[in-house]
């Protein structure tokens, strides 16, 4: 069986290139501009996977969808899914499932990590059942959601998160912060937020940007995380260590201990 991959030249196409390979595929890439390419994927492919950045996902499903066969599957991996799984449903006739591996290319496998599925449109159901049966052989976790669900978990896991890190990052670089005057007195938890920070600033300025700007359940989370920040300034102002003091205790209680994972 033939599977294609839209934006297989990235990093993440790059690792579902040689997992699709590893077990006995054959695999055909192309980049997002690369019409002739993407209409001998249509024809060749059983199933062609989208893997490039948020902001042009549109442009390409509305490439290849036309050009995909009844019986196919049609699949993207962004980090957003509502909006995806919406234009595949209106550009092909195929089956349609939304996915998101929530991990990144640094891992060797699908050995216990989490890929969100969202059925859209299934048919007879076999593409459904190839999907879970190739994620469940080779150890992911299958979380199964609507693409709306997903949307809203992800505005708090990424949108939140990051939000958080660029908020972060982009006071140091206010305060005009001289990061190696720092370093003698870095933390180790520390030193991990300024990789991150360069991780985000320097290497994925664009994906994280996109992620932000086109959720659309993150600015109601930003508007209680504004609040937050203020009702906590004005007891760090006040100097009421002890009213923070039980705010952090009392909020304690929603976290549960978290086991650290070894990526590798």
């Amino acid at each position: 069986m033939d599977i294609g991959i839209i934006g297989g030249k990235g990093d993440m196409g790059r690792w579902f290139e040689k997992f699709f390979k590893s077990l006995g595929y054959s695999v055909l890439i192309a980049g997002r501009n690369e019409g002739t390419i993407l209409a001998e994927m249509g024809k060749r492919c059983s199933v062609v996977i989208v893997s490039v950045p948020v902001g042009v996902t549109t442009e390409v499903i509305e490439q290849i969808g036309p050009l995909m066969a009844k019986d196919a599957l049609l699949m993207d991996i962004t980090s957003l899914k509502a909006e995806p799984v919406k234009d595949m449903l209106r550009c092909a006739e195929c089956d349609v499932i939304g996915c998101h591996p929530l991990f990144g290319p640094e891992v060797p496998s699908l050995e216990g990590y989490s890929f969100v599925i969202c059925p859209a449109r299934s048919g007879s159901g076999r593409w459904l059942a190839w999907l879970r049966t190739l994620l469940k052989d080779n150890g992911a976790r299958i979380v199964e959601t609507s693409p709306e669900e997903h949307d809203r978990f992800m505005s708090i896991i990424q949108g939140l998160n990051h939000f958080n890190t660029m908020t972060f990052g982009l006071a140091m670089n206010a305060m005009e912060t001289d990061i190696e005057t720092l370093k003698p007195y870095m933390t180790p938890i520390f030193e991990e937020k300024i990789r991150i920070i360069k991780e985000v600033f320097s290497h994925n300025a664009r994906m994280y940007s996109e992620i932000l700007t086109r959720n659309p359940y993150l600015p109601a989370i930003l508007d209680s995380y504004e609040q937050t920040m203020k009702e906590l300034k004005n007891l760090i102002e006040k100097r009421d260590a002890r009213t923070l003091q039980k705010r952090l205790e009392t909020a304690g209680s929603r976290f549960p201990e978290m086991v650290k994972r070894n990526p590798s």
